[in-house]
């Protein structure tokens, strides 16, 4: 089950999955857009009831549940000031506790799995101090400590979660905040300079990582975030052009 599985990151984790021979159930607003292989299944992660539906369905159309993959997500932009009460409370509902709802809906079924894996996608939101995303770092932060929580709550009942944490992505959402900067071409330079590799990270590298956490290749790893970036995690480098 994926997430937000018809576009983006989900559409490329559901992608990685199917080629692994994984069964693949992409929960999205718009099913009717899921790519197959990929079974298309109606769901909004901000109404339990329509979650506790796609779970459901899920289960009793194939019979079990082994993967979870957290994805879907919303952004947002602005310093502290710059969003209303009720966007704080969107954004968190859509990012944090529409994480608790799908997880805590197929609970039941991944404690039959002889193979349960959760897989949130974070950000690397979570621990860079960026500008103008105080809200969706706020979030991602909280998706980094649930993953650890839900980690250690889970181990002994042989349910692995683990996250991925993307640097900047080339998804439709990063393609709409650059049509809609003053120059869309600079930004997208500023963008990709961002990150010591120089480019965007792509969906499908971010799906591959999804995609071995969330198999048995991975069996030994649980409560790691695996930072997809280009190296803003770890590295330091000088920008193109100035002296070493």
């Amino acid at each position: 089950m994926v997430t937000g599985g018809a576009s983006g990151i989900g559409a490329a984790a559901a992608a990685a999955l199917a080629e692994r021979g994984v069964v693949v159930c992409a929960l999205d607003l718009n099913p009717e857009a899921a790519v197959a292989p990929a079974h298309g299944f109606a769901c909004d992660v901000t109404d339990d009831t329509s979650v506790q539906h796609a779970v459901n369905a899920v289960v009793t159309r194939f019979g079990r549940l082994d993967i979870v993959v957290n994805n879907a997500g919303i952004g947002a932009q602005g310093d502290i000031a710059g969003n209303k009460d009720d966007e704080w409370h969107r954004v968190l509902d859509v990012n944090v506790v529409g994480m608790a709802r799908v997880t805590r809906a197929a609970l039941p079924h991944l404690r039959k799995s002889p193979s349960a894996a959760i897989v949130n996608t974070c950000s690397i939101a979570a621990w860079a101090g960026l500008p103008q995303r105080a809200l969706y770092s706020a979030s991602k932060g909280a998706v980094y400590a649930l993953t650890l929580a839900m980690a250690a709550d889970h181990v002994a009942e042989g349910i692995r979660v683990n996250a991925v944490a993307p640097g900047t992505v080339d998804t439709p959402w990063v393609g709409r905040l650059l049509d809609s900067a003053p120059d869309p071409a600079a930004e997208r330079a500023a963008l990709a300079a961002r990150q010591p590799t120089g480019r965007l990270v792509q969906p499908e590298e971010v799906g591959e990582a999804v995609a071995y956490l969330a198999t048995p290749a991975s069996s030994a790893t649980t409560g790691s975030i695996l930072p997809v970036d280009g190296g803003m995690y770890g590295l330091r480098v000088r920008p193109a052009g100035q002296p070493k």
